[in-house]
Order: structure tokens, then C-alpha cells, then sequence
């Protein structure tokens, strides 16, 4: 009943026996499509009455340019993820349904206060709802206590954080000294948690609140922007991205060539597929004061075709594979991702691992999705990690590159 599928993802209305048909489509990776073929098979246990069908696609580069096309044509499946970096494009569409009376409704298992509310970004859109976060990664320092120990580095980052002494200063004298040995300092992957985080972390504010860009006229986000690139243009800070194939961010870490990595829950398998788990830990981002402060919260979203034959069907699908139970059957047992909805932690916290989990879970509950006011753009984040990727490599300066995106902004969003 849950298998792969190519061509249309229309689901024909509900049958005369009251049975209906639904198509999810998502990209993954295998373990992750298995989960949902696990996750479709106990939904179609409970509800007997419902058949679903799993249309993956293997790239995600591809995926939002297919489903697109999809919904032009009205041959879309009738449930579908998007992506962070993608929603604003599919909100402005206008082909995804409104979900706010649904959620509202007898039938929920997910009312919108359910949610933690940094992570509906470009999901609403005046006031309406128009899909919800499937879990959230929000990249936690990783690091790796034999590399700080090479590094005559004898302070724990966790232990200091927990004392509120986990300071930029310290964070980056850190660096300093792994630098020093020959070895990267940290690995980030150039995306919008990246810039904005370490801006947010910082002190400093990129989108006020109206939601017009005003980082190039900060001058904490110009001074955080400073210590951003002088940083990557030294190679303390790596681009993870630009890394060789065969000697990428995941091999430099478990080999002990990086101290600390911004990376998500998902970190886990990598590290325990080296069998190298036990000498990593996770700590927040550092701040001037010491004191934790927001940081972006990747994630990516469930929504239902406005056009779907099949809406009752469609929503309870949506709903159960978004509610804390839903949540904890596709996180549980090696999970890479964070839960987006109250009543799931437990998850985050299993076998205990890394020793300060909990971590993950402060950080989301005081996080942000990207901002809706560029989220609603197409291929703007994109084109701004492009901008910050000049500064890294030394093509521009702080005040320039934060003019670049300004400028930028207004060209594309007129703001």
C-alpha cells in the first residue's frame, strides 16, 4: 500500500464505500523513506479506510521544481513536504490549503498553540496558516573534547554554558588556540542559520520587526558580520560546503580535524557510525554575556493540496503525522530531528546521548524559522548565502556584503 511511485500523484475522490485514496510526496533519504513507509503502515492499520501512497523523490533539488509543476497542472499529490528555503514560493502559490479551521477543529490532533511558535516562519502568511514544521533541526555546537584536549583546551564548552560563561571572547579563543594546531576551529554550512544565527547570537538584529532588512544600519550586525569574516577568511571558520568530495565536514570531524561543528540532531548517526559518539558532546551558541540567545531553527513543512479530492482524508493523514505521537513513531530509535510539537521530547533525550541533549531542546524553544519576509522570495536565501560566501572567501567586506543584501532585498521584495 505504501510504495514508491512515479507520473501523477491525483488521488481520485472518495470511493462509493467511503474508502478513500491519498498520495504523500517527500524527499528523503532511504532510512528516512523506510520510516514513512513504517509510519504509512501503521497509519493504515488504524484507519483502514484510508490508503496512502509514498511518491518520494530522491533529489531535493528537484523536488520543488516537480512539484510545482504538480500543482500548476492539478496533478499534485494530495499531502507533500516543502522545504524551509522553497515555502514562501509554495504559500504564494496559493494552492496550498488553509489549515487554520482544521487545526481548530474536533478532528485535530495538532491546534496551532501545539507548536512551538519560532518554527512557522513563511508558513503564515496574514494570519493564516498554511502548513506546520514535520520536526525542526536547529544546529548545536557539536564538539570534539579530543581536539580540545590537543588544543591545551582544559575548560568543557557545556560545562560553561551551564555556569553562563560560554562567551563569544571564550568561543573564539577556542578556536584560536585548534587553529593554532594546524586543525579547523568550526565548520558551518553557509545557509540563513548560519549568518543569522551568529548575527542573533550577537546582539544584533537583521530584520526588524515590520520585517524590513536593516543589518547594513546595525552596528552589532555589522561588528558580528566583521568577526564572521575575518574568521572564515583566516580558515579558522570553514565553509563545510566548499569542502572536497572524499575529505568533506563529516569526515573532518570524526577524524579529529575540527573542533566544533554547527550541525543538527542528525549528527548523531554520523558520529556513531564511526563509532567515535563518545568523545563529542553539544553546547549553544556562545553570546557577548554568556547568556543563551536565539538561533535559526531549520526545518520542514507538511501541507495539503487546496485541490485534493480526498480532504478529510488528507487532514487526518496531516494531522496524525504531525502530532506528538506522530512524531515520536518517525523520531524514535535513531531519529535525526528535533520535535516541532509539545509532548515529543522524550525522544531528544533517549540513551542520553550527546550528555547535554537537552541542549537541543532550549535552543529550539527559543528559535527562529527563517524570516517570512524573505522565506516569501524565491531563491533569496540562496542568493544571500551567496553574498556571505564572498565575504568568506575574502571578495568583500562586512559593510559591503551587508549592502549587497540590502540592496539585493529591495530589488527582489521591494523592502
Amino acid at each position: 500500500m505504501s510504495a514508491c511511485s512515479g507520473g501523477s500523484g491525483t488521488s481520485a475522490g472518495p470511493a462509493a464505500d467511503g474508502s478513500s485514496s491519498i498520495v504523500f510526496s517527500t524527499w528523503g533519504t532511504p532510512e528516512e523513506l523506510t520510516r514513512f513507509t513504517e509510519f504509512n503502515t501503521d497509519f493504515m492499520k488504524r484507519h483502514p479506510e484510508i490508503k496512502v501512497k509514498l511518491q518520494p523523490v530522491a533529489s531535493y533539488g528537484e523536488y520543488h521544481s516537480k512539484l510545482l509543476a504538480q500543482l500548476t497542472s492539478k496533478t499534485a499529490p494530495d499531502v507533500f513536504y516543502v522545504g524551509d528555503d522553497k515555502l514562501g514560493q509554495f504559500v504564494g502559490s496559493k494552492r496550498l490549503m488553509p489549515l487554520d479551521d482544521l487545526m481548530a477543529s474536533d478532528a485535530s490532533k495538532t491546534k496551532k498553540d501545539d507548536f512551538f511558535a519560532g518554527t512557522f516562519g513563511a508558513a503564515q502568511q496574514d494570519g493564516i496558516t498554511y502548513a506546520a514544521p514535520n520536526d525542526v533541526n536547529n544546529d548545536a555546537f557539536w564538539y570534539d573534547k579530543k581536539v580540545l584536549e590537543e588544543a591545551g583546551i582544559t575548560e568543557d564548552p557545556a560545562t560553561l554554558a551551564s555556569e553562563g560563561k560560554w562567551t563569544t571572547a571564550k568561543f573564539l579563543e577556542m578556536n584560536d588556540k585548534i587553529a593554532a594546531k594546524g586543525l579547523i576551529g568550526s565548520m558551518f554550512w553557509n545557509y540563513w542559520a548560519t549568518h543569522y544565527g551568529w548575527i542573533s547570537t550577537q546582539g544584533g538584529t537583521a530584520y526588524d520587526e515590520s520585517g524590513a532588512f536593516v543589518g547594513n544600519k546595525d552596528p552589532k550586525t555589522l561588528a558580528a558580520v566583521e568577526t564572521l569574516g575575518k574568521y572564515f577568511q583566516d580558515k579558522t571558520f570553514v565553509d563545510a560546503d566548499s569542502l572536497p568530495s572524499g575529505a568533506g565536514a563529516d569526515s573532518k570531524f570524526v577524524t579529529h580535524k575540527a573542533g566544533f561543528f554547527a550541525q543538527g540532531r542528525y549528527t548523531i548517526g554520523t558520529l556513531k557510525g564511526a563509532k567515535v559518539q563518545e568523545g563529542y558532546d553539544i553546547v549553544d551558541w556562545p553570546t557577548p554575556d554568556g547568556k543563551a540567545a536565539p538561533t535559526g531553527i531549520a526545518a520542514s513543512y507538511l501541507a495539503i493540496n487546496s485541490d485534493t479530492k480526498n480532504k478529510d482524508a488528507a487532514f487526518t493523514y496531516w494531522t496524525e503525522f504531525l502530532s506528538a505521537e506522530g512524531q515520536k513513531f518517525r523520531l524514535t530509535g535513531g531519529g535525526n530531528a528535533v520535535p516541532s510539537i509539545k509532548g515529543a521530547d522524550d525522544v531528544v533525550l533517549e540513551d542520553n546521548y550527546p550528555k547535554h541533549a537537552q541542549t537541543f531542546l532550549d535552543m529550539r524553544d527559543i528559535g527562529f524559522a527563517n524570516y517570512a519576509a524573505e522565506g516569501a522570495v524565491p531563491a533569496l536565501s540562496t542568493d544571500i548565502s551567496d553574498l556571505f560566501l564572498e565575504l568568506y572567501q575574502g571578495k568583500n567586506n562586512a559593510q559591503g556584503t551587508l549592502d549587497k543584501v540590502a540592496a539585493l532585498i529591495a530589488s527582489k521584495s521591494g523592502k
